[in-house]
């Protein structure tokens, strides 16, 4: 009888550890993205630059088009090699429905195509025409910094990426672009 409750005991550490630890290391959503914008704010030391908004662009589409959706996980955290420079990736839609963001989760499953800056430009719309019509391209809008609620000029890379049989928009975005780098991008 003794090895019987011997391994019962072992099976019950097994779940225990197994089964429950997991769940412990489990974040919430907005501890998630808690997360995710200190670790925004504290890459800001590294000075994003155009060239590498589109390589990381690029990255993240090349890991949705291998991975799909459930790459999505990837692109939050503090770990989170898509969390550079004072930036982040986000994805939303060719309807405007917002994906995956990093530091704003309450946008997900929101639609914003109707979303307007502080100057009244629908850049969710304007994203999605680049994006349809060029594949990839640049988009100039007021965003706020992560952690700040000012808005202020924020040029972002926006590409279309097939993702699990659906069409999605990978963008990611400058805040601080000098006036030259500005106009260098959009082509004017």
């Amino acid at each position: 009888m003794k090895p019987v409750v011997n391994a019962t005991i072992v099976f019950l550490c097994m779940f225990v550890v197994l089964g429950v630890v997991p769940v412990l290391a489990q974040q919430s959503p907005e501890e998630l993205s808690k997360e995710s914008a200190e670790a925004c704010k504290a890459s800001e030391s590294v000075k994003a630059t155009p060239q590498m908004i589109v390589d990381k662009v690029n990255e993240a589409a090349a890991l949705l088009e291998k991975e799909g959706k459930a790459a999505f996980p990837k692109f939050k955290g503090k770990d989170s090699k898509f969390i550079f420079a004072g930036t982040y990736i986000w994805i939303h839609d060719e309807t405007g429905l917002m994906r995956m963001h990093p530091i704003m989760y309450k946008m997900e499953g929101k639609l914003l195509i109707d979303l307007k800056d502080s100057n009244g430009k629908l850049f969710f719309t304007a994203m999605n025409e680049i994006a349809k019509t060029k594949g990839a391209g640049w988009v100039d809008y007021m965003w706020p910094k992560p952690g700040e609620k000012t808005p202020v000029l924020k040029v972002s890379y926006v590409k279309m990426v097939k993702v699990d049989g659906e069409n999605l928009v990978v963008c990611c975005g400058i805040y601080d672009m000098s006036p030259e780098d500005v106009q260098k991008v959009l082509g004017k």
